[in-house]
């Protein structure tokens, strides 16, 4: 089979290449799963840099999440079946014809859920979830965030309000907060290139509190948001697009006894239980299913092209998730 592999860390583009390898076996309480599509997520891309949390061994194959038919059960598999469409994320190397995966980690997917809409389901939407459980947010109050035009603030804009929860949108630029309402997310939004985005956001509220911030950006944009926060609010990091470290006002964190916490949501999935994976599961699902979630797709590139589909040019440019194809 086909797969797109790396034998060192580097940049994506130049230590990814299409390689042949024998097609996986699952052993018995795995399947193997024929890939129809992949998404490349930042992580991904972090993880082939060697930035990420955890490293992998080398050679590696990249992709984390795919929507594809099982191909064969192992002999302990008793409660899927070969040709069942399933989605899979937090797994290795999906960016190949061919991946092996647990069985307890797949998922099921129902015909109203197209493909491309199945191969980015999980990750993203599920860390804005999870998001909002990890800040103990409750329905009537308010979250902020940042770059809330990526994929896991555009789920969350999404998400949120179904449970009655009022989001704050911030994006950079008005070409950012098109994205948004071209996705039907036309409340509260705020473009930070205002010279007067705060006032705007202090009009939005009225004299509500900011319950929750989360902060994919880091630099001065995090500190912002700390600092528009009520007492006894926290705010999540699981990002820094700027590249830059956080720049907290001390006087935000200590008069509002403020907290700012690490977010990382593949190791928090590792740490709920079964029945809270499978709520937040299907609550994605259904919000999929009803047209609630929107999830866009920036091309579909084949394996063949996956230097150019994880290229800085393609992911910077991208106006939804970039998918591979075998």
């Amino acid at each position: 089979m086909r797969s797109a592999t790396y034998n060192e860390f580097g940049k994506p583009s130049e230590v990814l290449s299409i390689n042949e390898s024998p097609t996986p076996e699952p052993k018995n309480s795995e399947v193997r799963i024929k890939t129809i599509l992949s998404s490349i997520h930042n992580h991904d891309i972090v993880t082939i840099k060697g930035e990420y949390g955890h490293k992998p061994v080398l050679p590696a194959t990249g992709g984390s999440e795919a929507v594809g038919t099982i191909d064969a059960l192992g002999k302990d598999v008793k409660d899927f079946e070969q040709g069942q469409r399933v989605v899979v994320s937090g797994v290795s190397g999906t960016w190949a014809e061919y991946f092996v995966a647990p069985a307890k980690s797949l998922i099921p997917i129902p015909d109203a859920i197209d493909d491309e809409m199945a191969a980015q389901l999980i990750a993203m939407p599920m860390s804005a979830l999870l998001l909002i459980e990890f800040l103990n947010i409750k329905p009537g109050q308010w979250l902020i965030q940042n770059a809330a035009n990526g994929a896991v603030g555009e789920s969350m804009a999404m998400l949120a309000p179904e449970r009655h929860i009022n989001t704050i949108n911030l994006v950079r630029s008005k070409e950012s907060e098109q994205e948004l309402i071209e996705l039907g997310i036309t409340d509260n939004n705020v473009v930070t290139d205002d010279d007067d985005w705060k006032e705007q956001v202090q009009k939005i509220v009225g004299d509500a509190k900011i319950s929750g911030a989360v902060d994919a950006v880091g630099g001065k944009s995090g500190g912002e948001l700390l600092s528009l926060l009520g007492k006894h609010g926290a705010m999540a990091s699981l990002g820094s697009v700027s590249g830059e470290p956080l720049m907290l006002n001390p006087s935000n964190l200590i008069f509002n006894l403020t907290k700012v916490k690490g977010f990382w949501a593949s190791d928090l999935m590792q740490e709920i239980s079964a029945d809270d994976k499978q709520r937040l599961i299907k609550e994605l699902i259904e919000r999929a299913s009803s047209g609630i979630l929107k999830l866009p797709t920036g091309g579909i590139y084949n394996l063949d092209d996956i230097q150019k589909a994880v290229s800085e040019d393609v992911q910077s440019e991208k106006k939804g998730k970039i998918l591979i194809e075998p």
